[in-house]
């Protein structure tokens, strides 16, 4: 397989983090690890980890990711659309949409009706579309939903979704491995210099520079380990790959999101671990873990993968 040439980017490779935390939660221990009070906080997280990706619009409903040129980019299911779609979804002309510099705007075909997400009752009017990665906006006809997301570098490119898609449809839940109060573990938090930035590389070997909070040490059977944490507003995102991922975890990564705590005592808690939407969807591009954030032991705690 001939490998992608690696390209800098200047948008965020973690333009997706704000979606990947909502699905998951920011991880926020209320208890003692090993507590009942502990163990049923983590449940009710997991839970709704699971919730979160079986929801409309999310990750699993995802049937299609395309890039879109500066310009007219015709929609809709007849060959000769520059974006094609499913003709179980989509009529032989849906709209066209718009990309310049400044905005991207959809226009429909005519007799075409589309509504936002969320609204059923409120059309959707051919308009300029919300962009923002964390923000965009989705429109609907039937099981069909489109969303624009521009990232920094000007690509706009156009997700398409579908609410009854068979990878949605036939998801099993998310595995976890047991819950081991050993592997939270307490950490310190080293703040790097306000500017500080670490080299982050996607699925599609682009590479972005992104915002570094610090360093978080911890220890694992009395060996001392540390991860860069990519800054998210005071709080912090963890990309790491331990040694299970040959054989019970995600290949790539998981992802672990930690709150600030309060009274300022740091927890790098694994039962927490989550996996990244490429988990789930060929239809997206995930960060993966630098390489001083690859662990050399087995990490035993969080979301397991199904693919192994």
């Amino acid at each position: 397989m001939a490998r992608l040439p690696i390209r800098m980017a200047t948008f965020p490779a973690l333009a997706l983090l704000a979606l990947c935390a909502a699905a998951a939660s920011v991880a926020t221990p209320a208890a003692d690890p090993g507590t009942r009070a502990w163990v049923e906080d983590l449940e009710a997280w997991r839970a709704n980890a699971d919730k979160g990706l079986r929801r409309d619009n999310g990750w699993l409903t995802l049937v299609g990711r395309h890039v879109l040129r500066y310009g007219d980019n015709r929609v809709g299911s007849a060959p000769d659309n520059d974006v094609v779609l499913d003709a179980a979804l989509s009529p032989a002309r849906l709209g066209t949409v718009r990309v310049d510099e400044r905005r991207v705007r959809l226009d429909l075909a005519p007799g075409i009706t589309m509504h936002e997400v969320g609204d059923p009752a409120r059309p959707f009017a051919t308009a300029p579309l919300s962009t923002d990665p964390g923000k965009a906006s989705w429109v609907a006809r039937g099981r069909l939903s489109v969303q624009v997301i521009r990232r920094g570098d000007g690509q706009a490119v156009l997700r398409v979704a579908d609410n009854e898609s068979p990878q949605r449809a036939r998801f099993a839940g998310r595995i976890w491995f047991d819950p081991k109060a050993s592997l939270a573990r307490p950490a310190t938090f080293t703040p790097y210099p306000k500017g500080t930035r670490i080299p982050i590389a996607n699925v599609l070997n682009e590479i972005s520079l992104e915002d570094a909070a610090g360093r978080i040490a911890f220890a694992i059977d009395g060996r001392e380990y540390a991860f860069d944490a990519v800054d998210d507003d005071g709080d912090l995102f963890i990309i790491f790959r331990d040694a299970t991922s040959a054989d019970a975890t995600y290949p790539p990564g998981r992802f672990i999101a930690i709150r600030k705590p309060a009274d300022g005592r740091w927890t790098v808690d694994f039962n927490r671990a989550y996996n990244p939407p490429c988990a789930f969807s060929a239809y997206t591009s995930c960060p993966l873990p630098p390489p001083q954030n690859v662990l050399p032991v087995r990490v035993e705690a969080g979301e397991r993968f199904r693919g192994h």
